[in-house]
């Protein structure tokens, strides 16, 4: 079995009010390391068998499609994951 791992984000120019509270929150915790913080999805589809340019394809059109509202959001990563959950292949982003 393979996986493919999707990564979708709001686009920057949309108000992300969980990562903002997040930010505020990590100085309180003692991270005053991190100036921002932006939240966003991360999906992991199996597969039978490896993980093909053919099934990176159908992911990035499912992600597209149905996994991000493509007004408000940008899919910034799909990738083929090993079970030692190390990157193995990944789709250049267009």
């Amino acid at each position: 079995m393979g996986t493919v791992v999707v990564d979708v984000m709001l686009k920057s120019e949309i108000l992300d009010p969980q990562g903002q509270a997040v930010a505020g929150a990590l100085p309180r915790l003692g991270f005053n390391q991190f100036t921002d913080v932006r939240q966003g999805k991360r999906f992991e589809l199996t597969v039978q068998g490896e993980v093909t340019d053919e099934v990176l394809a159908a992911a990035r059109s499912a992600a597209e499609t149905m996994l991000s509202n493509p007004v408000i959001e940008d899919v910034v990563g799909v990738r083929a994951e090993s079970n030692d959950a190390g990157s193995q292949v990944a789709e250049p982003l267009a």
